[in-house]
């Protein structure tokens, strides 16, 4: 996932996306602007307590006013210098104080930062509102000549002038004043919102390991009993996906699945009620009958009926695939427990468990010792090194937020081009789910890209190899596509379109693409060794793999588009009478044949109703588009560069400088289409016969 910080929805209709940047010294009088000066020192630099943190970051703000104000003061013909470089280097600041923040409170360990963190990024959205408003600027910005302008910099203003409109621009002084005070409030309904998610870590009590028979050694052996006996266990990834798959006591199972399923209740019902009902009414004063309009109108789908059009359209195309998988699912239930009726939705991975086991001889346990958390971390950052022409290297005491977080560089040709941070451990009050975080946009020669991952992974422990499932190299290579797609974007002229700047429903398509060298046996053969032995993972276990998680892609399908629909929804109506719980239950059954679980509340984690909103259909629109991708590489022979480099040039460094449809375009040379994705779907299972 693509994580940005709660200012998101202003500085996206603005062209400029979270991702901060160092700060310089103020401006003196007669001399360049600071924010003119090239900095690339670690962002962390200096570990500023909270009080500086919240320094540095007004000095920011008020290095844009300042940028703001020089644009504003120019007498005579408005040109690129100097109009639009103030104006960017006013989304430099923003950019960097917004990013920061963001990430600060979702990761500080230190309270006291974070709550500084949040009121940063509070700042920084109200003036980013107020300049979204600001009618003197958008003129300025119209009155630019760009008829000798490069592409990429008329494709610039002309999304800054839509997205000015888009933000109000042109409405009276009074629907300007109400949209600004929503904005502002709207910003502290989302951190209340994420607040509530990250710091409700429940936890469930077993009697003994008996009751945790089926799950690996290592995770039983990590589990020691407390000095009741008892073994605790919590919702965070690395406990709850293990035990949600292999744990046989369904009871235990249950009530962790309830737990995991009623993170942030009940106070983020009445958070969502608030976000709701402000979104409604900035959409009405904005021109749009409701939020979901609203919102995909800089998207590339458009508007909020395409969106419900493409949910139809995927909702009938993995119908059949869907109920065929749940009758070979409810059958293998019926083996072990006669009569049996129905599915249960925290049954769904421990019964697809079986019968890939049953059905498919293959056991997700039997590759756990050949992914180790620090030779997965090691053969990701070789393969990416592989395919797109870079190397990296360790910076050892670098500055950084916890102990535990590592800083690494990118280098080309051994020039330094971008900075990350890898936070892939849980650890308390932290961001718990898998994300990247942007750090700063890059700026071609005035700074480097930086950016963050932020995931919650087995390891990070001594003794702990950090024996991971195929599903979390997956989520790492995800977030990684992330990252690199970020700093290979970072070498733009311009800040608002540098970095992963593209049409939201296009951002995940470059991550998703990368999560198909996860399968690959050649690919794995490179770091998927043994943590005992050594030994390589043979390559008929990974195909075997790749067969056995084929099985249950149509139910997977089917829960997207339950959280797709939940997202568009909660986002199309007037929420006035909107009751969360009941148009969850009503999706649920309409999509999926497990019945809806009564007593959860999945709604009140749903992060993306924050940052997403109406728009979650964006993950499936992306695989449509990052599957059209994937049928231009040689799947014999995924680790030959020729194409990934051209796929580097085309899509990954353009950044925003283009619309995403032709970034593709440039790429395949043709629009995207459904046909790699329809055959992906609807493909022949190569396994047992019971898909057939």
């Amino acid at each position: 996932m693509k994580r940005t910080s709660h200012i998101l929805p202003v500085l996206a209709l603005m062209g400029a996306l979270a991702a901060p940047t160092l700060a310089a010294t103020a401006p003196a009088a007669k001399t360049a602007p600071a924010s003119q000066k090239a900095d690339n020192a670690p962002f962390w630099t200096g570990h500023p307590n909270a009080a500086a943190f919240a320094k540095m970051h007004d000095g920011r703000i008020a290095r844009a006013k300042a940028d703001i104000a020089r644009m504003l003061a120019v007498k005579g013909t408005r040109t690129l210098a100097n109009t639009l470089r103030p104006y960017d280097d006013a989304q430099i600041e923003l950019d960097a104080a917004s990013s920061q923040a963001g990430l600060m409170e979702n990761v500080h360990p230190d309270s006291t930062l974070r709550a500084a963190a949040e009121k940063v990024s509070q700042k920084v959205s109200a003036y980013a509102t107020e300049l979204s408003l600001n009618r003197r600027v958008y003129d300025a910005l119209a009155a630019i000549d760009r008829s000798k302008a490069d592409d990429a910099t008329r494709y610039y203003l002309e999304k800054e002038l839509r997205d000015f409109r888009l933000a109000g621009v042109d409405k009276d002084e009074a629907t300007r004043k109400r949209v600004q005070e929503l904005r502002d409030e709207l910003v502290k309904i989302g951190q209340d919102f994420d607040r509530n998610i990250r710091s409700d870590v429940r936890t469930i009590t077993v009697a003994g390991a008996a009751d945790l028979d089926g799950l690996p050694a290592d995770f039983i052996a990590n589990h020691k009993p407390g000095a009741d006996g008892k073994i605790t266990l919590d919702i965070n990834y690395p406990d709850y996906i293990p035990v949600m798959s292999y744990c046989k006591s369904d009871d235990v199972r249950h009530r962790l699945y309830m737990e995991y399923n009623n993170r942030a209740y009940p106070k983020n019902m009445e958070v969502l009620k608030r976000m709701f009902a402000r979104r409604y009414e900035l959409a009405k004063l904005l021109g749009f009958d409701e939020w979901a309009d609203y919102i995909t109108a800089n998207k590339m789908v458009g508007n909020a009926k395409n969106v419900r059009d493409f949910i139809d359209k995927i909702v009938t195309a993995s119908g059949p695939r869907a109920d065929r998988e749940y009758q070979v699912l409810l059958k293998r239930k019926q083996k072990d427990v006669p009569g049996a009726i129905q599915v249960n939705l925290w049954e769904s991975n421990y019964w697809s468990e079986a019968v890939r086991k049953s059905d498919y001889n293959f056991d997700s346990q039997s590759v756990r010792p050949y992914l180790a958390y620090d030779k997965v971390k090691q053969g990701i950052l070789d393969l990416t090194s592989t395919l797109f022409g870079v190397t990296y290297r360790r910076v050892k005491d670098a500055p950084v937020w916890d102990p535990s977080v590592e800083c690494w560089e990118m280098l080309e040709n051994g020039k330094l081009v971008g900075r990350f941070y890898l936070d892939m451990h849980p650890r308390k009050d932290k961001y718990n789910h898998a994300a990247q975080f942007d750090v700063r946009t890059g700026v071609e020669g005035r700074q480097i890209p930086e950016a963050a991952l932020v995931c919650n992974l087995p390891g990070g422990e001594a003794g702990d190899p950090g024996l991971m499932e195929h599903d979390d190299v997956v989520t790492f290579l995800h977030e990684f596509g992330h990252l690199v797609h970020a700093l290979f974007a970072g070498h733009q002229r311009w800040c608002g379109i540098g970095g992963g700047r593209t049409e939201q429903d296009f951002i995940e398509a470059p991550s998703q693409m990368l999560e198909e060298w996860a399968w690959d046996p050649a690919t794995l053969a490179t770091f998927a060794t043994h943590y005992q032995t050594n030994e390589p993972i043979p390559a008929d276990l990974v195909k075997q793999m790749k067969r056995a998680h084929d099985y249950g892609e149509g139910l997977r399908v089917r829960r997207q588009m339950v959280y797709a629909d939940v997202s568009l929804s909660y986002y199309n109506q007037d929420p006035t009478n909107l009751d969360t719980d009941d148009v969850l239950k009503a999706l649920v059954k309409k999509y999926q044949p497990f019945p809806y679980v009564d007593g959860t509340h999945f709604q009140c984690a749903f992060g993306h109703l924050d940052g997403y909103s109406a728009v979650y259909y964006t993950y499936m629109w992306s695989l449509v588009i990052a599957k059209d991708m994937f049928s231009q590489f040689d799947r014999a022979n995924l680790l030959a560069p020729q194409v990934a480099l051209h796929y580097r040039h085309a899509v990954l460094e353009p950044g925003g400088s283009k619309p995403a449809a032709k970034l593709v375009e440039d790429f395949l040379g043709r629009p995207f289409n459904f046909t790699a994705y329809d055959k992906w779907l609807n493909q022949e299972d190569d396994g047992k016969t019971s898909l057939k």
